[in-house]
């Protein structure tokens, strides 16, 4: 029997300009940073065009343009859209990122201000936004890039209170939060996620993991379909190819090998199920990634020099 394996997502590190209390960009895709990946900031991700997959947390669901979503800190999160390959989407995400310190000063900052802290709350499953809410976030990081100084706290803080004003306008994600909070799921769903995430290598068993449950197959089988919005068998695929993303990242495995260690049985039904998912080839996206990744790190302190070279600037400009 294999040993059991984990999907675990790369540490990203957030670099703010000196000058700013949070961070505002835009990505294209592919991008070296687009991976499944987590860092200790909250982020406000924004998909302004294309469409694919997404996994936040434990969720994994299709995007499409518009998509708003809150990541609190440490929630693992990528978007992958369905592109042909070798093309690049120009500002395909707009996002700001922010510290836990900073979400914590601005909600203590005052009484009123309180009201935010329930979104942050939510955050920790990460948070998708409709309706009304999402076109007026969509509206309110959009000026937050062309504002400077006090008026970008005065946008993030109309943009937070934004968020949290309707809960009726967001949805939690994820059913298992990163940190000590416990996620509000049946217990039955919480075995059986947590089982997917740690054996997806091996053979899953539908029937072994609904007596773990303690029901029935065919009961299983309605519950979580209820529950996630995917069967369990496709809930289960969905895990080994993203944890194929992240072995195709980061290794130069032979693809054969990868697909066996995922939990596929043939390379026929991984290329097939790969490309259902991602809109491109195991060899197609390997060669994107590690082409991507190879350009960005060939200098991986530019970003650092570029900010510092702009403190530097403004100061002689003073």
């Amino acid at each position: 029997m294999k040993p059991a394996q984990k999907i675990v997502p790369d540490f990203e590190m957030i670099i703010c300009p000196p000058a700013e209390s949070f961070r505002w960009n835009m990505h294209d895709y592919p991008f070296f940073k687009a991976k499944w990946h987590y860092h200790p900031e909250y982020e406000l991700h924004l998909t302004r065009t294309t469409s694919g997959v997404m996994m936040v947390g434990d969720h994994i669901g299709k995007f499409a343009p518009g998509c708003l979503v809150l990541t609190g800190p440490n929630v693992p999160h990528n978007w992958v859209s369905d592109i042909e390959p070798g093309k690049l989407v120009r500002n395909r995400d707009m996002l700001i990122q922010f510290s836990r310190e900073w979400a914590d000063r601005v909600t203590g900052f005052c009484p009123e201000l309180g009201t935010i802290r329930p979104l942050y709350d939510d955050a920790v499953y990460g948070v998708e936004f409709r309706g009304d809410t999402a076109l007026a976030g969509q509206r309110l990081l959009a000026q937050i890039g062309a504002a400077h100084g006090a008026e970008r706290v005065v946008l993030f803080l109309q943009l937070m209170i934004t968020l949290a004003r309707n809960p009726g306008d967001r949805r939690r994600l994820s059913r298992l939060a990163p940190t000590s909070a416990q996620a509000e799921l049946p217990p039955e769903l919480d075995v059986a996620m947590r089982y997917v995430l740690d054996h997806y290598s091996d053979d899953i068993d539908l029937p072994f993991v609904a007596r773990l449950c303690d029901l029935e197959p065919q009961a299983f089988s309605r519950f979580f379909k209820r529950q996630t919005g995917h069967t369990f068998a496709r809930y289960v695929i969905l895990a080994r190819i993203y944890a194929a993303c992240s072995l195709l990242t980061q290794t130069y495995r032979p693809i054969t090998d990868i697909c066996f260690e995922v939990g596929f049985n043939n390379i026929a039904n991984f290329n097939r199920q790969f490309f259902k998912i991602c809109g491109r080839t195991p060899s197609d996206y390997r060669r994107s990634a590690h082409k991507i990744g190879t350009e960005a790190r060939a200098d991986p302190f530019r970003e650092i020099r570029t900010w510092s070279g702009v403190a530097r600037a403004v100061g002689e400009k003073v």
